[in-house]
């Protein structure tokens, strides 16, 4: 990227959170990914609206991600900025029922504390392995619960740098989609609301949830998590499965024994190997059941 580019976003942002021709496979829990442009870690609001308006200004391409849990970078890499929002935008807040939380911060360490806090409602949430920006983003769930059964509103920044709320019916909340995917706004906090519960009983089902995860998913391997939404009717895992397709591998992309809703990176797997093997899935599910089997990770890069 020109010099005068980096010079100007040095001028409101910390050097030490710009990095040039960063390798993305050290920020992906798929460990995979070609070299971003320039790499942003922005300590605050103020470095973050900087950032953004840079890119504007210069028609720089520019992909916010949270801890890389639901995303694919392709092998040669991404041509402009990657902002991650992550261990900068951390903090939580509990005032008797209702949670303040940074859009960064784990969803597995926000659901510790909400549960030592006696709140029940966010169990669900305890073994996804992103952060909330990136739940909220997907609305994702698990084990029956989701991210609209306890939002209440989020903060962001529109399109024009402005900070503003949306309560949780402006999110548009739905299946694995929010109204955040439709405006690209960058979520920066949200407001979250639990019951009053018995903290014994909830530490019991977090217990109990996290356990069937490592028994049922292959969290030996790296992954982006499921790789597949849920076809209307049906369970992508199982669709699979019955095609045939359990361990089926291009290159060191593997469609997981132990679950195979699961696309893992069994050691130095190739973007391109996934997005075969993605391909291969798909076509053959559909030429077997008339499914159209369609991504949960997002896919970004060149």
């Amino acid at each position: 990227m020109e010099k005068d580019i980096i010079l100007e976003l040095e001028k409101n942002i910390n050097k030490e959170n710009i990095f040039q021709d960063e390798i993305m496979a050290k920020h992906t829990t798929f460990k995979i990914g070609g070299e971003a442009d320039v790499f942003i870690r922005p300590s605050d609001v103020s470095e973050l609206s900087h950032a953004i308006k840079i890119c504007k200004k210069y028609k720089i391409p520019y992909y916010v991600i949270g801890n890389g849990s639901n995303i694919l970078v392709k092998d040669n890499g991404f041509r402009g900025v990657i902002i991650q929002i992550y261990k900068n935008f951390n903090y939580v807040e509990i005032i008797d029922d209702t949670i303040v939380a940074g859009a960064g911060i784990l969803l597995s360490k926000l659901s510790k504390k909400i549960a030592d806090e006696s709140l029940e409602g966010f169990e669900f949430a305890s073994g996804i392995p992103g952060t909330l920006g990136g739940a909220i983003y997907m609305n994702a769930g698990a084990y029956g619960g989701d991210m609209s059964s306890v939002l209440v509103s989020v903060d962001v920044i529109d399109n024009k740098g402005n900070i503003i709320t949306l309560t949780k019916d402006e999110l548009k909340l739905g299946y694995r989609t929010s109204i955040i995917q439709e405006t690209n706004y960058i979520i920066l906090k949200a407001i979250l609301k639990c019951k009053k519960g018995n903290k014994d009983d909830i530490s019991s089902i977090i217990n109990d949830l996290n356990n069937r995860r490592r028994t049922k998913q292959p969290l030996e391997f790296p992954s982006a998590g499921s790789t597949f939404k849920r076809p209307v009717g049906y369970y992508a895992g199982k669709l699979i499965m019955d095609s045939d397709l359990r361990g089926y591998s291009i290159g060191n992309a593997q469609v997981s024994e132990k679950h195979c809703g699961f696309i893992i990176n069994k050691g130095d797997a190739k973007a391109d190997d996934v997005i075969k093997l993605i391909h291969h899935v798909t076509n053959t599910v559909k030429d077997k059941y008339n499914v159209t089997l369609e991504t949960e990770v997002r896919i970004i890069g060149e």
